[in-house]
């Protein structure tokens, strides 16, 4: 007989949570965090998890390190309720850009959130959009790691392309490696490319642009990237995209970190519009600038995700068709 259900909901974003419940037609399990006036954190877990197939959803959200250790207390609280199997829902990965060792004597911090999450009773993880795909490497569990794409294609068919033409469009890349990492966007959309050469002299997230590789006059600039953390990269290529002749420029990210002021310099941005994920929560941050910012619903993609990790069935009919391909 197949382990019942349960999803829980960590604090960092209890509202991605609800709505992936709602989908899966199951209220969410019963638990309690608390913070103790010393700062140490006790969760205490409501419902019966014996042998139960158990979903932890928690993003790496602001306070960042608070909810990491949540998490981590959240799985180790489950883990001893004696729960058949635990399943860590990361929808932002923490650390994620601390993915190698390019520095002297620096932590490889992603590698040891794989370990933490390990040792704390995740016998899997799901997450979405990592930063790096070597990520999945630093664990000795499974890792499913899904793709916001399609939730956004839908959202490009929908709006974007019945406000322009879609041959007047163009993907641009915020750098190479981005190029490597979402090259199915213009598989799956037959669009050109177009590529920001950008170096860091350092760790100010003031990235220099050299130069535009590919045509973007006259153009309508799609700027396609993983992550907005203080608006730094992308502001830039938008001012680089506005000087060598765009039309329009528009941005879409997976993940709105929006640290900082970064909102308030993106309104001052060339930026038209920038289309988000919901991985992390944003609506608070964009309040009053909502004509600037869409946000797109990921629940689908996790709640679907979810099904088939409880059932046993291959998550591939939740990739694009040209990635499947790959695989």
């Amino acid at each position: 007989m197949k382990a019942e259900m349960i999803v829980f909901s960590g604090s960092s974003h209890p509202g991605l949570a609800e709505r992936v419940a709602q989908r899966l037609g199951k209220p969410l399990g019963k638990s309690h965090s608390v913070k103790f006036t010393n700062e140490n954190i006790m969760v205490r877990i409501g419902d019966n998890c014996r042998e139960k197939d158990v979903f932890v959803i928690q993003t790496s959200s602001t306070p960042v390190n608070d909810h990491l250790v949540e998490l981590l207390i959240f799985l180790d609280a489950i883990k001893y309720a004696s729960a058949g199997r635990v399943t860590a829902v990361i929808p932002y990965f923490p650390y994620c850009r601390s993915d190698k060792k390019d520095e002297p004597r620096i932590s490889v911090a992603a590698r040891l959130m794989a370990d933490l999450i390990q040792t704390s009773g995740a016998a899997r993880v799901l997450t979405m959009n990592l930063h790096s795909p070597q990520i999945q490497g630093f664990f000795r569990i499974p890792v499913d790691q899904l793709l916001a794409a399609p939730i956004f294609f839908e959202y490009f068919d929908r709006v974007l392309f019945k406000e322009e033409r879609k041959e007047d469009f163009v993907l641009v890349m915020s750098d190479a490696g981005a190029a490597k990492a979402f090259g199915y966007y213009s598989d799956e959309l037959k669009l050109p490319v177009a590529i920001i050469d950008k170096f860091r002299p350092d760790h100010s997230e003031k990235p220099i642009i050299r130069q535009v590789i590919g045509d973007v006059r006259g153009k309508a600039c799609l700027i396609i990237d993983d992550e907005i953390a203080s608006g730094g990269t992308l502001i830039e290529a938008a001012e680089k995209l506005a000087e060598e002749g765009a039309k329009r420029v528009l941005a879409a990210a997976v993940h709105p970190v929006l640290s900082g002021n970064a909102v308030e310099r993106l309104v001052k941005s060339p930026i038209e519009r920038i289309i988000v994920g919901d991985t992390v929560p944003v609506r608070d941050k964009i309040q009053g600038h909502e004509d600037r910012f869409e946000v797109l619903d990921l629940s689908p993609l996790f709640a679907r995700a979810i099904e088939c990790i409880h059932d046993g069935a291959s998550l591939s009919e939740l990739f694009p068709p040209s990635v499947r391909r790959r695989h």
